[in-house]
């Protein structure tokens, strides 16, 4: 599959530089950094969030995960994680676990730990579980530009 068709639309018109880096089959982020060689703390990881308005995209570091209370403040509503069918239904175009972290490019509202800015390179699931997209940290910056930001995750 490599890169889902949304993505690299958006990534296109947005005319952010980006790379593939091809890595053997993964399921989870973690098993993804060790096999790209990658840190895990600098690989961006998709959190799809259930808010009663419609679902929210957190996006963390892949050896983080969502601290959901630190988020619920942050956001001033109650929220919870979304299932499986709501993330396969938004996502139809990326395999189940493999969803990008831009939510912009599927019309989701997105909310960026503040770990991931300022960082000098960023990988990310490009759709599937062998194709991670690479880009400097300021196209990724630039790419989450519209998105809140704020320090909501914790470690594993």
């Amino acid at each position: 599959m490599a890169l889902s068709a949304r993505l690299e639309n958006h990534l296109s018109a947005r005319e952010i530089p980006y790379s593939t880096l091809k890595h053997p089959f993964s399921v989870t982020t973690a098993e993804c950094a060790e096999a790209a060689h990658i840190p895990g703390d600098h690989l961006a990881k998709s959190v799809l969030i259930h808010m009663e308005e419609g679902p929210m995209l957190a996006v963390v570091p892949s050896n983080h995960q969502v601290d959901l209370h630190a988020l619920q403040n942050m956001m001033h509503r109650r929220l919870g994680l979304a299932g499986e069918e709501e993330v396969r239904e938004l996502f139809d175009d990326c395999d189940l676990g493999a969803a990008p972290p831009v939510g912009e490019a599927y019309d989701v509202p997105t909310v960026v730990d503040d770990s991931l800015t300022g960082l000098d390179k960023v990988w990310f699931e490009g759709g599937d579980h062998r194709t991670l997209v690479e880009m400097r940290g300021r196209d990724f910056d630039r790419l989450m530009k519209r998105a809140k930001h704020g320090s909501f995750c914790c470690m594993h």
